[in-house]
C-alpha cells in the first residue's frame, strides 16, 4: 500500500500531499507498535485512531478525484496515472478493514460491550467516545464506497452529534445517561440496518449468478455456496456491521433494555414455528393447534387471522412501530406481540423451533421457554372466552352491515340522493365511521377552540366532504357495469385461494371498479365546498367495515395523498383506486375471516385538505403495554404519518404521556431512515417524495423541551377527546407548524 500511494505522490498538489504524508507517517507508527498492544489504552489506541482518521482524508481525495471523467483525447500517461488512483483507493478501503479489525480485536480484549456499558454507569464516556469515532470512520469508508451515500451521511452526523453533546439534561425521573443511551441506541439501530440492507441486496444478486458461473468454469461447489458470504464478510461493511452489533449490546444494556420490545403482553402457548413473512398459506396445514409465530419480516401491513386463525402469539425479527396496523391489529386480536432483535436471544428462539412454548409477557419482561404441557385446557377456556368476545362483537357489526346497508339501498333509490355531503352530514347509512369520527372532530375542533383561552386543548381539523357510499354504483350503473360487478363480488364470495382463483377475480374486480369516475357535478360540488380549484387535497376511505369497535381494519383501504380537483383525471382516477381497494386480496381475506358478507361491504371517499406536516402521530389515550388508564402513548414520525401505519423499519418517537401530573418519558428516539413528505410547489400528481432524515437536526430529538411541551398537549388533546367519545381512542394526527390536526379518531382495541 505505501509502494502504491508513494506512485501517485507526484500527481498530488501541495495540500493533498500533506494529507497523504500524515496517512502514510500515522501508518509507520502503528506498524511498529505491531499487534502486541492489542488493548484500548491510550498508547496503543491513539495511533490507530489517527491512522484510521489520516486514512479517511486521503481516500477521500482519491474519490471526489475519480468522480470527475477523463478528456476523450487524455494522454496514456494521464490514463495509467487515474488506474494508479483506482488501485490506491480500493487499497486504502482494505487497509481500513484491516484497522477497524484491529480494533474490535482489541475492543473485546478489553471486555468488550460489558466493559462499555459499566463504564457509562461510572460516568466514564471516554470508552464510549473512541468507540463511537471509530464507527464513524467505519461508516465514512462505507459511504466513500458508494453505498447509500445520503444514509452514511446522516447517521455520521448524529454519531458525531452524540459523541461531541455527551449527556443531556434530565428527562422527569429519567437518568441522563439513559437518555443518552436510548438516542446512541436509535442510531446504532440505523448503523446496523445500513449494513444489513446491503448484505440483503448482495444475497439477492450473487447467489444465482455465483451458481451458474461456478458450475460453467468447474469451481468447487463449497466455494460456490460460500462465495456470497465471502464478500460480505471480507468487506468494510462487515467490520461496520460487527461494530454496531456491539455497541448496540451495550446501548441496550446501558437504557434498561433486555433486546425486546413489547407491543402487546399476554400470555401465549403453542408450537413454535418461524416463517419468513406471515402470508396466507405460510403455516403448514399439519398444524391445527394454537401456533407461536416467529416472523423474520413484515411490512406492517399483515392481517394476522388470514395468515392463520390459530396464530397466539407473534415474535418478529425486527424493529416495529407500536402504533402500526399491525401492531393495533395485535392488539384488537389479543395476539401477544413482541419484536426483538438481540442477537443471542434470537439464537434461542430458534432453537426452540417447532416445539411447544410459552410466551409469557408483561410490560417489563419477555418470558419464552419450552412448555411441558401442551397447555391445551387452559388454552381451550381462553379461547372459548375470546370467541365469546369475538362473537360479540361480530354479531353487533353484522347487525350495524344489515342496517346500514338496508337503509343505503333505500336512500340510493331516492332522487334527491347527494353527491356530495358535508362532514356533518356523514352517518352509517351514507358514509360509514371515519366519515362520522371526521365530522365529529370538526365541531370538537370548534369547541377544543373555545376552550382553548381558559387553558383547555386546541386542534384543528382539515376541511373536507365526503363522497357517499352509493356513488360507486352509480358510477358503475351509468356504464352498464354493475350486472358485471354483481356477479364478480358473488365469485369472490366463495373463491378459493388454490390455483390463484381468489387472486384471478380480485384483479378483475379492482380493474372494473378502478375504472369508474365520479361525474363532473361530484366534482363541481367539492370545489364549492373546498373553495380552491388548486387546493392541495387527499382522497381517503371510509368504509362500513372499517374503524368500529370489532373491526379497525387499520390500513386495509387506500388513501391517495397529493391530488388536486386543477387535475381532474389524476382526482377521478385516485377516487377509483380508493373504491378499489375495498377489493383487494388481503380486504376479502379480513372479512372472510370476520364471517362479513362481501356483499355487504361499502365504500364512501373523504376528501379532505391536503397536510404538509413536520410530525404525524398516532396516539393512544390508554397505554397499550401497561394497560395503565393513566398513561398515554404516542408514537411520532417525521413527515406524513405513512411512515408510522405503514410498519416501515425503524422505530418512531414515543413518549409516556402522564394524565395525572403532565410527565412526559422518552421510551424511544426516532430512527426511520426516511421521511415522506409532498412539496407544496410540486406537480398534484397523488405522489409523494420521500428525504433521508437527520436526526441531529429535529427537534424532537435534541430539544427536551420541545418534546416535553409537545406530549404535554398531545396527552391535555388525548384526555379531551376521550371524555367527549366515552371511550380510550385511537387518534391519528399531524404537527404543521405549531398547529395540531386530528384527522382521525377511531376505538382504542381493548
Amino acid at each position: 500500500l505505501t509502494e502504491q500511494l508513494e506512485s501517485i505522490s507526484e500527481s498530488l498538489d501541495e495540500h493533498c500531499s500533506h494529507v497523504l504524508d500524515l496517512f502514510l507517517e500515522s501508518k509507520k507508527c502503528l506498524e511498529k507498535m505491531g499487534q502486541s498492544n492489542n488493548n484500548m489504552e491510550k498508547d496503543a489506541l491513539d495511533p490507530l485512531m489517527e491512522t484510521l482518521q489520516s486514512l479517511q482524508g486521503i481516500r477521500t481525495i482519491l474519490v471526489k478525484g475519480l468522480e470527475s471523467g477523463l478528456r476523450n483525447d487524455a494522454s496514456d500517461t494521464a490514463v495509467a496515472m487515474r488506474q494508479k488512483w483506482r488501485l490506491c483507493e480500493i487499497a486504502l478501503e482494505d487497509y481500513s478493514f484491516v484497522l477497524l479489525s484491529r480494533f474490535l480485536n482489541a475492543f473485546e480484549a478489553t471486555g468488550g460491550s460489558s466493559w462499555l456499558s459499566q463504564s457509562l454507569y461510572s460516568n466514564n464516556l471516554k470508552p464510549w467516545i473512541n468507540s463511537i469515532q471509530v464507527l464513524i470512520n467505519g461508516v465514512s469508508q462505507v459511504r466513500l464506497s458508494g453505498w447509500k451515500v445520503d444514509e452514511c451521511t446522516a447517521i455520521e452526523n448524529e454519531l458525531l452529534t452524540w459523541k461531541e453533546n455527551g449527556f443531556i439534561e434530565r428527562e422527569g425521573n429519567a437518568d441522563q445517561k439513559n437518555i443518552w443511551a436510548l438516542m446512541l441506541k436509535a442510531t446504532l439501530d440505523r448503523s446496523r440496518r445500513l449494513t444489513e440492507e446491503y448484505s440483503e441486496v448482495l444475497l439477492q444478486i450473487f447467489p444465482d449468478k455465483v451458481q451458474k458461473l461456478g458450475k460453467a468454469l468447474g469451481i468447487a461447489e463449497n466455494s460456490v455456496r460460500t462465495y456470497t458470504e465471502g464478500e460480505i464478510r471480507a468487506g468494510v461493511i462487515f467490520q461496520v456491521s460487527k461494530l454496531s452489533s456491539v455497541l448496540l449490546k451495550a446501548a441496550r444494556a446501558s437504557s434498561g433494555s433486555l433486546g425486546w420490545d413489547i407491543l402487546v403482553p399476554g400470555l401465549a402457548e403453542g408450537t413454535l414455528l418461524q416463517v419468513e413473512r406471515m402470508t396466507p398459506g405460510s403455516l403448514p396445514l399439519s398444524i391445527s393447534g394454537p401456533v407461536v409465530l416467529v416472523i423474520n419480516k413484515a411490512d406492517g401491513d399483515e392481517e394476522i387471522k388470514v395468515a392463520g386463525e390459530n396464530i397466539v402469539g407473534i415474535i418478529l425479527l425486527q424493529e416495529l412501530p407500536h402504533l402500526s396496523h399491525l401492531g393495533i391489529r395485535a392488539q384488537q386480536e389479543k395476539v401477544v406481540f413482541v419484536t426483538c432483535e438481540d442477537d443471542d436471544k434470537i439464537t434461542d428462539i430458534r432453537k426452540l423451533n417447532g416445539k411447544f412454548v410459552r410466551l409469557e409477557v408483561t410490560p417489563s419482561c419477555v418470558d419464552l421457554s419450552a412448555s411441558i404441557s401442551d397447555g391445551s385446557i387452559d388454552l381451550l377456556s381462553k379461547e372459548m372466552v375470546s370467541l365469546s368476545n369475538v362473537d360479540s362483537s361480530l354479531t353487533e357489526l353484522h347487525h350495524q352491515l344489515s342496517s346500514s346497508e338496508a337503509k343505503s339501498h333505500h336512500s340510493s333509490q331516492g332522487a334527491d340522493a347527494a353527491d356530495v355531503l358535508e362532514l356533518a352530514q356523514a352517518n352509517l347509512e351514507n358514509s360509514g365511521a371515519k366519515a362520522i369520527a371526521c365530522g365529529c372532530l370538526a365541531s370538537l375542533a370548534v369547541l377544543s377552540q373555545k376552550v382553548c383561552s381558559g387553558g383547555g386543548p386546541a386542534f384543528r381539523v382539515p376541511n373536507g366532504v365526503v363522497i357517499p357510499f352509493q356513488s360507486m354504483v352509480t358510477a358503475l350503473k351509468k356504464n352498464g357495469s354493475f350486472p358485471s360487478f354483481k356477479s364478480l363480488v358473488k365469485q369472490v364470495e366463495t373463491a378459493r385461494l388454490e390455483n390463484g382463483e381468489l387472486d384471478r377475480l380480485c384483479h378483475k374486480l379492482q380493474s372494473l371498479v378502478s375504472a369508474q369516475r365520479p361525474d363532473e357535478r361530484t366534482i363541481e360540488m367539492i370545489n364549492k365546498v373546498i373553495g380552491n380549484n388548486d387546493s392541495r387535497l387527499i382522497v381517503r376511505s371510509s368504509a362500513n367495515v372499517e374503524d368500529l369497535a370489532g373491526m379497525s381494519a387499520a390500513g386495509l383501504y387506500a388513501s391517495i395523498p397529493n391530488v388536486s380537483l386543477s387535475s381532474p383525471i389524476i382526482f377521478g382516477e385516485a377516487i377509483g383506486r380508493v373504491w378499489a381497494s375495498l377489493y383487494t386480496r388481503r380486504a376479502v381475506l379480513s372479512r372472510r375471516s370476520a364471517s362479513l358478507p362481501q356483499d355487504h361491504a361499502q365504500m364512501a371517499v373523504l376528501v379532505q385538505e391536503m397536510l404538509s406536516p413536520d410530525l404525524s402521530f398516532v396516539l393512544h389515550t390508554v397505554s397499550p403495554t401497561t394497560r395503565d388508564n393513566e398513561l398515554a402513548e404516542v408514537e411520532i414520525a417525521p413527515g406524513l404519518g405513512e411512515t408510522l401505519a405503514s410498519g416501515t423499519r425503524g422505530t418512531p418517537w414515543r413518549l409516556s404521556l402522564s394524565k395525572l401530573n403532565g410527565d412526559v418519558i422518552t421510551l424511544a428516539f426516532a430512527n426511520f431512515s426516511q421521511e415522506i413528505l409532498v412539496l407544496n410547489s410540486g406537480p398534484a400528481d397523488g405522489e409523494v417524495i420521500r428525504l433521508t432524515v437527520d436526526y441531529s437536526k429535529k427537534p424532537l430529538t435534541i430539544d427536551q423541551t420541545f418534546r416535553k411541551q409537545l406530549g404535554q398537549q398531545l396527552c391535555v388533546i388525548g384526555v379531551f377527546l376521550e371524555q367527549q367519545f366515552s371511550s380510550a381512542l385511537d387518534i391519528e394526527g399531524c404537527l404543521v407548524g405549531k398547529d395540531v390536526y386530528i384527522v382521525q379518531a377511531r376505538p382504542q382495541p381493548s
